[in-house]
């Protein structure tokens, strides 16, 4: 049985150009792994087992794992890391795994690992890391549940996020809220948002309190504060009675606020990475946004931005409190990979404390670690880390399904929600429609690992 990745499901004409697409690639490819060196680096590698390192991360993030990296580098004198900036890691890992030549390392994200370990493109590290003395109890439950999969261990965590409330005090106040209590349930955010809306003398919306289309990243996920799950084992639970909740919830806002003047007043948002941010500018009040926004606040927000962090509201038909989607970046070693052993090594030290809270600080996240320390979190320059963090250590933590199917999922969810938006199906309709949808979709991946994984769990037990 082969070992290469399988990418299924593709036409003929998507095949050509993914086969032109890994040629053009590996031409690519030495360009990648020279950028960057210089002849000292190259004095200081000779006679060590070479590693390369693709990360999707750019600006200050790429740099915080520069400096890991290069503190890695003069540690010891048999293993040298050489780390490239990637983007569209997605694809070019997958492309480089299929055609033979993957890089050492990898770093991805942890919803994509299901659909890399089915396809046979990572390779299990429970071996490696039994050797290490690294084990469940080192991490914060929700990374290392990311971390699994089909009952292997397939890579460890790098930097996480939660996403919680995140509120502008300033206007909390001049509505006459209490800026130090944010709304604990749905219906106590609806009413904040209410005396924090205000319409023109025309009607036209000038600011409102809470809109769930901005940004719109966690359109697929509204039920999980309703206590919902999308995914029960073999079952689709898109028409779940908590899902359907949460998104005729989501409906009753272009009912309130009419789709055209929601679409009329978004239409003059900023980017999201400028000054022009609606959160920023006070034409939004709250949003649902995760650890990252700070950094967004201190290069874009004006100086005198006050601003909080809460757990999202829950549902009062069963709420649970601090429910949040926590994830994470994660660091895998490809299928095919040339030193599988050294490539660990070098994962392992990035999980140890302080290299750990070293990479955390510097790209303004908290640590994935079961056990921070004090230093860590006195030190660290994002106000709310601590709030982000409990989030992270909530039982009610959760992270996107566990499914290789998950990609076309949250497609179908974000279609759903336009459709709920623009007035085209009712909630009902629009789950429906990705429940028949995404069950056959399902349906048809779980009869595909039937017939692979009896053979994959064979030559993953070898390995």
């Amino acid at each position: 049985m082969s070992c290469a990745p399988r990418i299924n499901q593709l036409s003929n004409n998507e095949l050509f150009w993914l086969r032109f697409c890994f040629s053009i690639f590996i031409l690519l490819i030495p360009l990648l792994v020279g950028c960057g060196s210089d002849s000292h680096a190259e004095r200081e590698r000779q006679g060590r087992v070479v590693l390369k390192y693709w990360d999707k991360w750019n600006g200050f993030e790429a740099e915080a794992m520069r400096g890991v990296v290069e503190d890695f580098n003069k540690s010891q004198d048999r293993i040298w890391v050489d780390f490239n900036s990637v983007s569209q890691i997605d694809r070019r890992l997958m492309l480089a795994t299929a055609g033979g030549v993957p890089p050492d390392i990898a770093g991805v994200w942890g919803y994509s690992v299901p659909v890399y370990a089915e396809n046979n493109a990572l390779m299990p590290l429970d071996e490696l890391a039994r050797e290490k003395g690294i084990r469940a109890g080192d991490y914060i439950p929700a990374y290392w549940t990311l971390c699994n999969h089909v009952g292997h261990l397939w890579g460890l965590p790098s930097t996480p996020t939660t996403i919680a409330l995140v509120y502008n005090k300033k206007l909390f106040r001049e509505a006459g809220l209490d800026p130090d209590r944010p709304p604990q349930t749905i219906a106590e955010l609806e009413e904040y948002n209410a005396k924090l809306t205000r319409r023109g003398a025309d009607g036209r919306i000038e600011r409102i309190g809470f809109l769930p289309e901005e940004p719109g990243w966690w359109n697929a996920l509204w039920g999980y504060w309703w206590g919902a799950d999308l995914v029960d084992g073999s079952k689709i639970t898109a028409r779940a009675p908590e899902n359907t909740a949460a998104y005729e919830w989501l409906q009753t806002y272009p009912d309130r606020f009419g789709a055209d003047k929601l679409v009329s007043f978004r239409d003059g948002f900023g980017n999201f990475a400028s000054p022009q941010n609606p959160f920023f500018t006070g034409r939004v009040a709250m949003v649902l946004q995760g650890v990252w926004i700070f950094n967004f606040i201190k290069n874009y927000a004006p100086s005198d931005f006050e601003w909080g962090v809460a757990p999202f509201p829950s549902s009062g038909s069963g709420a649970r409190d601090a429910v949040t989607l926590a994830e994470c970046d994660m660091l895998v070693i490809p299928s095919g990979a040339k030193h599988p052993r050294e490539a660990f090594e070098f994962i392992a030290y990035v999980n140890s404390q302080p290299v750990m809270e070293r990479l955390c600080r510097g790209q303004l996240k908290f640590s994935p670690l079961a056990v921070c320390s004090d230093e860590f979190l006195d030190s660290h320059p994002h106000p709310h880390i601590r709030e982000f963090l409990a989030l992270a250590k909530s039982p009610n933590a959760k992270g996107y399904p566990r499914t290789a199917i998950w990609t076309s999922y949250e497609a179908d969810m974000r279609n759903a929600v336009s459709r709920i938006w623009g007035g085209s199906a009712t909630a009902g309709e629009a789950l429906d429609d990705v429940q028949a949808r995404q069950q056959k979709n399902l349906d048809r991946r779980i009869e595909r690992w039937k017939r692979m994984e009896p053979a994959l769990q064979k030559l993953w037990s070898k390995q």
